[in-house]
């Protein structure tokens, strides 16, 4: 699973040119489901989410990095997007086979939906239509925005040493 999210200062969907969802200061979040994710992909995802932290401080403004979306008792708007599974690496027309049939997304993005109603405040997670043509706007603060994936929390070394090691840390003297 995998996801795309923004710091915002407001944002909103609309669909058939009617406003269907929106937020003020918060997360927009962005997500992708892939054919083989499983609710346990939607828990670290939402954990993430949650306690990621995106924004400053709320005492001391100038310190960056302090408070996740629940510090600051934020909003989040969520929008599926099978496109975020798309494989581009062979030629130039997009392939979506990783992404899960709509049938299915569906279903699973209710789920991660209602996981994340329950892990925070119902009244402040907001939703697109799923499946429909939407128009999202937003305005992104920093720019700030992050690519989580559910199954790839390990560092990734630089190229010249192993793929999915994590980084050793320093020792005194070197």
């Amino acid at each position: 699973m995998r996801a795309i999210i923004q710091r915002v200062t407001a944002a909103s969907v609309t669909v058939d040119n009617a406003v269907i969802s929106q937020i003020s200061r918060g997360l927009m979040v962005l997500v992708g489901i892939g054919t083989d994710d499983t609710t346990s992909d939607a828990s670290v995802l939402i954990n993430k989410i949650l306690n990621l932290r995106v924004f400053n401080d709320l005492v001391e403004p100038e310190k960056m990095w302090k408070a996740s979306v629940k510090d600051i008792d934020g909003e989040i708007l969520c929008v599926s997007q099978f496109t975020l599974l798309a494989n581009t690496t062979k030629g130039n027309k997009p392939d979506f086979h990783r992404a899960m049939s709509a049938e299915s997304s569906q279903v699973m993005y209710a789920a991660f939906l209602d996981q994340l109603r329950q892990a925070y405040q119902t009244e402040k997670i907001k939703d697109g239509r799923f499946g429909a043509m939407m128009n999202v706007s937003l305005t992104n603060e920093g720019p700030v925005t992050f690519t989580l994936d559910s199954r790839k929390f390990d560092y990734i070394e630089p190229s010249g040493t192993e793929a999915g090691t994590k980084r050793k840390p320093k020792t005194s003297g070197s």
